[in-house]
């Protein structure tokens, strides 16, 4: 285990689990975690590592940036720059590794802990679960990627309901408006994620980094750049040993193993 002050850090084979663990606090963002998230992230976007998983402790995934601690800050401006830096810098990371992020969104998720919780590559939700804002309600403005997510996901005019009226949808509705994968109850939700963890590692690393780029660059690209990034893609996986293996493993009718 990884020593952080605010996130548990686990690392089992290509998996590594991720907890928030500032439950006192409703998981909230202080420096301290924003700073964490950052290195932890920069762990996690290594050759080894095929899958993250990221969940909080307690009842709430995160309630969002640490108010009392911006309240207390001597220039709040600067600290909540930095924390929104560090913030930043830890959510590229996960958009832009090989490994798939699976988030697991176990309780309240409000603030930039939406947007962090709806930025996995998939997205599990307990039943209690519940999604908001909540930013203009304390007179602030998105962090978080929430300006360029949330209108990908469930539109424009769904994102300005969301960030203006600071609207809570619950998990369900979280569901059918796309912010989610999975909707699970509560008491499943940790072998929920431990089963989608073990099915991703299991899978070929460059065909899931190969996905997550393609659809990482399909809003800022024409159609026929990203033909040419599909066709370089798959030639490049078919010519490795994971895109040898399972294509072999199809034709012999018979579970692929690819490399961990």
């Amino acid at each position: 285990m990884t020593a952080f002050e605010t996130l548990k850090f686990t690392r089992a084979g290509s998996v590594v689990n991720i907890v928030l663990d500032r439950p006192e606090a409703a998981n909230g963002m202080n420096a301290a975690m924003t700073r964490d998230l950052a290195d932890a992230a920069t762990l996690c976007d290594t050759a080894e590592t095929k899958v993250v998983t990221l969940t909080g402790a307690g009842r709430f995934f995160c309630a969002g940036g640490d108010l009392k601690a911006m309240a207390a800050a001597e220039d709040p401006g600067v600290f909540v720059k930095g924390i929104a830096n560090d913030l930043h810098r830890a959510m590229s990371t996960f958009a832009r590794m090989d490994a798939v992020l699976v988030t697991a969104v176990n309780g309240v998720a409000a603030g930039a802990g939406f947007s962090l919780g709806v930025s996995g590559d998939l997205v599990l939700a307990a039943e209690s679960a519940s999604f908001t804002m909540a930013y203009t309600k304390a007179g602030l403005s998105p962090d978080g990627g929430a300006s360029y997510v949330l209108p990908r996901l469930v539109g424009l005019r769904r994102t300005q309901e969301l960030m203006i009226t600071n609207r809570v949808l619950k998990a369900p509705q979280a569901l059918e408006w796309g912010l989610v994968t999975t909707v699970v109850p509560d008491a499943d939700l940790p072998a929920a994620l431990e089963q989608l963890a073990d099915e991703l590692a299991s899978g070929a690393r460059g065909s899931n980094s190969a996905v997550k780029q393609l659809l990482l660059h399909t809003y800022g690209s024409d159609y026929e750049a990203q033909l040419e990034r599909e066709a370089r893609f798959i030639a490049g996986n078919a010519a490795g040993a994971d895109g040898r293996e399972g294509v072999a493993a199809f034709l012999g009718k018979r579970a692929p193993e690819f490399s961990q």
